[in-house]
């Protein structure tokens, strides 16, 4: 079977994979979210549909906006350390946001309307 969009299909796997590390590291919970927001987009990326990723982003910026509200929460407990600082939730939570707003973007470009 061919990949629909050869993006969304590494950009999953890429954030699969920062996410699993992240897990793995620090033992954080937050770190689950990006490891099943890649597997989706991955799996968006291997079928295709625009109802899908429209879905998909929608999904994305309403997590996002759940973890800046728990990393804003944390931040008077965390060390300034780069590690430290990219895999806490809050991170995570503007990357899921603005992934999402792409995501939107992107499910109503006319690459996408085009390709039925």
């Amino acid at each position: 079977m061919k990949i629909k969009s050869i993006i969304a299909f590494m950009g999953g796997i890429i954030l699969f994979a920062a996410g699993l590390v992240a897990l793995i590291f620090t033992g954080n919970v937050a770190s689950i979210i990006p490891v099943v927001i890649g597997a989706s987009l991955s799996l968006i990326g291997f079928t295709g549909g625009r109802t899908a990723l429209i879905i998909f982003g929608h999904t994305c910026i309403i997590l996002g906006c759940f973890l800046v509200t728990w990393g804003i929460y944390l931040l008077p407990y965390t060390k300034p350390t780069l590690v430290h600082i990219l895999t806490r939730p809050l991170f995570w939570g503007l990357f899921s946001i603005f992934g999402g707003i792409c995501a939107n973007y992107h499910g109503f470009c006319s690459c996408i309307r085009n390709n039925k």
